[in-house]
């Protein structure tokens, strides 16, 4: 799973990183499926930042084969 969640934040990375913001993985908790990462520069004071990090990481788990979870 760590390697699933390290590839889609790979893959949102550079748009982030172009709103200068920016994006870390926190933990993994594999038993419960709860990934944490936390929102850096930009994301912290942008009110969109929840739903962006939704929708690019529920297109980059689809793009990736993977389920992605409805809840953030």
């Amino acid at each position: 799973m760590l390697e699933q969640v390290e590839k889609v934040i790979k893959a949102i990375r550079p748009a982030i990183q172009a709103d200068e913001g920016d994006i870390e993985l926190v933990s993994v908790d594999e038993a419960t499926g709860v990934v944490t990462v936390e929102l850096m520069g930009a994301c912290v004071t942008c009110p969109a930042s929840t739903q962006t990090l939704k929708a690019g990481t529920c297109q980059a788990q689809r793009r990736h084969g993977q389920r992605h979870s409805r809840r953030l």
